[in-house]
């Protein structure tokens, strides 16, 4: 090891943003494993120190002084100890110096398997955390390639190749190489054997970012988004409310000659999205909720999360929508279950 060693990990600090100290934990670790193997001595009596500003390396055994020697590869006798300095006494510890020689051989044992074992560990470690506080919000990738048999596409995404996996694509929806994908960060798993990135477009969290991203009253926290419910590709709800009363949350989020509802459509592949105005007022929240259709009665019971709502005759299969479809989402958004019957 010598000034190419800290140089490279120089280098790796500075591109890759892998701490130095890290790396060293790394190697003085592999180093104490391989003489374990190699020599049967504990790693911990092994010891493995770094000096930048000299580029050097240091490995060592410490071995207690003792009367009798049981386990040599441990302990040392007091005369031979005393033969090193004359001031040992029973119970020091004594540091005896590996051969240079022999650390080289072991470092290129070690070497290269080890170090890109930590580097990829590192980056991991780097490229978790990144995402982990991207969790939540909307990115931007490019298709390198596309998994057929799989039916995913791979996503160029801060230089790191990530799947888009095909329950997190909008039903219809079909990408060519080169192009450029918004992604929601929508999870990060970790385990013990594995780490995963998930990307999605089907996400709740998805819409949520591309109304924030169109919305600016939205970024400035006059407008919220309370609720959504949605089935990606087909339909979404999305209930809006305003803190100021001179601005109208839905209109908002409409914009001017449609312009920000329809930037948003843009990215959704023909998926419909209702806006609903939110309201305190449960009655009133699952009224718009229900939104094309009119309802003429409601009762609600709030306590159990329940309502029966009346509609007239010709607005029966408006109000359930194709396949259940209206209801279930405004049961979704409102949180309460919503029985329908003609008036």
């Amino acid at each position: 090891m010598n000034a190419e060693f800290y140089d490279a990990l120089e280098l790796l600090q500075q591109e890759k943003g892998i701490p130095k100290s890290y790396m060293y934990e790394k190697i003085k670790a592999a180093i104490a494993s391989t003489i374990k193997r190699d020599k049967q001595i504990p790693t911990d009596n092994v010891e493995v120190t770094f000096n930048e500003l000299k580029k050097t390396v240091r490995v060592y055994v410490k071995k207690t002084v003792v009367e009798d020697v049981i386990n040599p590869t441990i302990e040392m006798s007091i005369e031979e100890a005393q033969s090193i300095k004359g001031s040992y006494q029973i119970g020091d510890i004594v540091e005896i110096d590996y051969n240079p020689a022999d650390v080289g051989r072991i470092a290129a044992k070690v070497g290269k398997n080890v170090i890109i074992q930590a580097i990829n560990e590192a980056v991991n470690g780097s490229l978790i955390q990144e995402f982990e506080r991207m969790k939540g919000t909307v990115i931007s990738g490019t298709v390198n390639r596309i998994d057929v048999r799989n039916k995913s596409i791979y996503l160029d995404i801060m230089g790191y190749e990530l799947p888009l996996n095909e329950k997190d694509i909008i039903p219809g929806e079909s990408f060519k190489d080169g192009e450029r994908v918004k992604v929601c960060i929508a999870d990060v798993r970790k385990n013990s054997k594995s780490q995963e990135i998930v990307l999605s477009r089907t996400c709740p969290d998805f819409l949520k970012c591309l109304f924030e991203i169109e919305v600016p009253e939205i970024t400035d926290g006059v407008v919220e988004i309370k609720s959504i419910s949605r089935e990606a590709g087909s339909r979404s709800k999305v209930a809006v409310w305003s803190n100021d009363k001179n601005v109208d949350a839905v209109g908002s989020c409409i914009g001017a000659k449609q312009a920000r509802i329809n930037a948003i459509l843009e990215n959704l592949n023909g998926e419909r999205i209702d806006l609903i105005k939110y309201s305190e007022d449960p009655s009133e929240y699952i009224v718009a909720a229900l939104s094309p259709a009119e309802v003429k009665m409601l009762e609600i019971d709030p306590e159990a999360k329940t309502c029966r709502v009346a509609v007239a005759v010709d607005q029966l299969s408006l109000a359930i929508g194709k396949t259940g479809q209206n209801v279930r989402l405004a049961a979704r958004l409102t949180g309460y279950k919503i029985d329908i019957v003609a008036e």
